[in-house]
């Protein structure tokens, strides 16, 4: 990798020196780097552990130290020589101060561990974890051994809810046979004689005959009660290790605490894979936290108004089912324990009232504004954003740049940036758009076995908002690329295809900082890339998937301004007018959750996908008016005659509202009270 600390140096406005034993004969450097007080950068993470060792054994060492991949990112490969710039990027970024700390999730683990599953599968794996963890079974059939040295459950499951800490099993003990109190001494298999019950120590309720041998062959043991109770048990745990074919959870991310290891049919036991989740098992004992990776601003939540449900997206993607509705108080409930912090609600909320906190999208911004200004400071062009996951995205780049080294493949090309983001569901159009904006002429996303499938579906979808809007303002090309890669074959290919495809990018950079939120970091990549957009045309077409922008159609004819979607639209997009019977509506507010469709008694609503550049995309514009409805007792307006004719028209064949009834219908609130009260043939209570 040649390397140039001048370049480097004047490209992050520093003095460089450069070393390339520094784990080795050049140690020294690094311990008086780490005795003086600046924060100390180290270009390579293959010895983190060693440097980490000289630290703690070196006096004085006070620096913090951070670490960053250069090799296998952009050093290794065949456009190592045009890497320069993108080195500096990352390293620029590396300099980065860490985001301010979230609030934490805890949870509490005394042991208590529940396995699931044939009942010689299950001892076995509880020999493995029995000295550390407090083990119960619960049998699914097979012959277990002599010794009983574990608590055996057995029967039917009703369910197993929970997660680390705090998981529920709820059972009901339908067989005859207790395998807790059984013995193993098969004195009931001898005595029965239809041979009803077998070596998983179960009862054939098909073949039993009811001569009860067996019950007086256990008399000793007690194991076997045909009239014992069978209503539902529960019982808690901490962790539960389930052998069956079938997970008990059928999402795709499953509670942390819980291990879900089918048996092979040809090879029972327990395996490679089996041996590794039992060293974590025996791990989880104790107290532990994880960031709270979400913020909730349930005012911004388009979820439900009015008992009406509107926008489902950050319950329908959750892979983890941590997300439900909370119909008491009209909008979304998160449960904190089972979110896995993938963010794809976040991604999707149309109104931003989930944003990610694990970093927030402020500074992702931050980090993104580093990397680009860098590279095209250092001289770069056409910079290329690569988000890939912590984890098998990570070691699939780097996986790419050890065979570029050893001339199998072509490596990162030198302008793909990759940049590791907790989960690649976690960003979408608004931190896109703004990369963009920025000066990156791609953002692409890696998606690899880790993700679920809706995550992709919905990644899709805001990549194809978000290159109808750039297509829309003149920006030619494909901005926006989902790479799904198997291994390092597929990446390597995808990434040469990648960097061959032109787009057209904004001419001026923008600098600006990202807004917290995420209607505003929308407008403001918008208003840049408008700004410098080659055309403007006056509207610009969306797809209906996902689109964060849009306007209301109202079919007047059907509207009878009853302005019930006023006080269901969560963004003050439409607003009614106090001095007459008007509905306004602001474009730029509208987030198109769908909340005035579902509301709106007469299905009088439509929304349509849409970005508007006129002026009048800011201001309000009325979409329906009408006649007022006078008072026919004083004349004052108190309704629309659109409305108040529909109302007569529904009630008039009702017996309750005929003759005085019915015309006091046609009267304001407080005219009506003077009829009643002022009225001579009008029955009153006190009369009864």
């Amino acid at each position: 990798m040649p390397l140039q600390a001048t370049i480097l140096g004047a490209a992050l406005g520093e003095s460089l020196t450069l070393h390339s034993s520094l784990c080795r004969r050049e140690a020294g450097a690094f311990q008086r780097a780490i005795q003086g007080s600046n924060e100390v950068v180290v270009a390579c993470t293959q010895e983190t552990r060693l440097f980490g060792e000289i630290g703690s054994n070196t006096e004085a060492a006070v620096a913090p130290v951070k670490f960053v991949n250069i090799r296998e990112t952009g050093g290794w490969g065949r456009d190592a020589a045009r890497a320069m710039p993108k080195l500096a990027a990352l390293l620029a970024a590396a300099h980065l101060p860490d985001p301010d700390p979230v609030p934490t999730v805890t949870y509490q683990s005394g042991g208590r561990l529940l396995i699931i599953g044939p009942l010689e599968a299950a001892e076995s794996a509880a020999r493995l974890v029995g000295d550390v963890l407090a083990v119960t079974l619960f049998a699914q059939g097979g012959a277990g051994s002599q010794e009983r040295r574990y608590p055996v459950l057995g029967g039917t499951i009703a369910s197993l809810r929970g997660w680390l800490g705090a998981f529920e099993l709820k059972w009901s003990p339908d067989n005859p046979i207790d395998p807790d109190l059984c013995t193993r001494c098969n004195a009931c298999i001898a005595a029965c004689p239809e041979g009803a019950i077998g070596l998983d120590y179960q009862v054939d309720r098909g073949k039993c005959a009811s001569h009860r041998a067996c019950v007086k062959a256990c008399a000793v043991a007690g194991a076997i009660d045909f009239e014992r109770d069978s209503r539902a048990l529960s019982e808690p745990f901490d962790l539960v290790l389930d052998l069956r074919p079938a997970p008990a959870f059928r999402q795709h991310a499953l509670p942390q605490g819980y291990f879900h290891l089918p048996l092979a049919s040809k090879a029972p036991g327990l395996g490679e894979q089996g041996l590794a989740t039992l060293l974590k098992l025996r791990d989880l004992v104790g107290e532990f936290e994880k960031p709270k990776f979400f913020s909730y601003q349930p005012k911004l939540c388009a979820h439900s108004r009015n008992e009406t449900i509107g926008c489902n997206a950050c319950i329908d993607i959750c892979s983890a089912e941590a997300i439900a509705s909370d119909k008491s108080r009209q909008q979304i409930k998160v449960t904190a324990n089972l979110c896995v912090g993938c963010g794809a609600c976040t991604t999707v909320c149309p109104s931003g009232a989930l944003s990610y906190a694990y970093p927030p999208a402020t500074a992702q911004g931050l980090k993104f504004k580093t990397l680009l200004a860098t590279y095209l400071h250092a001289g770069g062009t056409a910079p290329v954003l690569l988000l890939h996951s912590q984890e098998r995205g990570a070691a699939l780049v780097q996986e790419v740049g050890r065979a570029a080294q050893l001339g199998v493949a072509q490596g990162i090309p030198a302008n793909v940036i990759p940049v590791a983001v907790w989960h690649t569901a976690s960003l979408g159009l608004d931190v896109w758009l703004t990369a963009i904006a920025m000066g990156a002429s791609q953002v692409a996303v890696l998606a690899t076995s880790e993700e679920a499938p809706q995550y992709l579906d919905a990644l899709g979808e805001q990549m194809a908002v978000g290159e109808a809007l750039l297509n829309g303002l003149g920006y030619q090309g494909t901005h926006f690329t989902l790479i799904r890669a198997a291994g390092l074959a597929d990446l390597d290919q995808e990434l040469r295809l990648l960097v061959a495809r032109r787009q057209q990018m904004p001419a001026l950079p923008g600098r600006f900082a990202i807004a917290p939120g995420k209607r505003g970091a929308l407008e403001m990549a918008l208003d840049h890339l408008v700004e410098q957009a080659p055309q403007r045309p006056a509207v610009i077409d969306l797809p209906a998937a996902g689109s964060p922008f849009g306007t209301i159609e109202v079919d007047r004819d059907k509207c009878t301004l009853c302005l019930s979607c006023v006080s269901a639209c969560p963004a003050n997009a439409l607003q009614d007018n106090p001095l007459q019977p008007q509905l306004r509506f602001i474009e730029k507010n509208c987030v198109q959750c769908g909340l005035c469709a579902s509301t709106c008694p007469e299905k009088a609503i439509a929304l349509k996908p849409r970005l508007l550049l006129a002026r009048e995309r800011k201001e309000a514009r009325v979409l329906n008016e009408a006649q007022p409805y006078a008072c026919v007792r004083c004349g004052k307006p108190f309704g629309t005659v659109k409305a108040i004719e529909a109302m007569l028209g529904r009630l008039a064949g009702h017996s309750m509202f005929q003759g005085a009834a019915i015309e006091r219908l046609k009267m304001c609130a407080d005219c009506r009270v003077i009829d009643m009260y002022s009225a001579d043939n009008e029955l009153k209570i006190t009369d009864v």
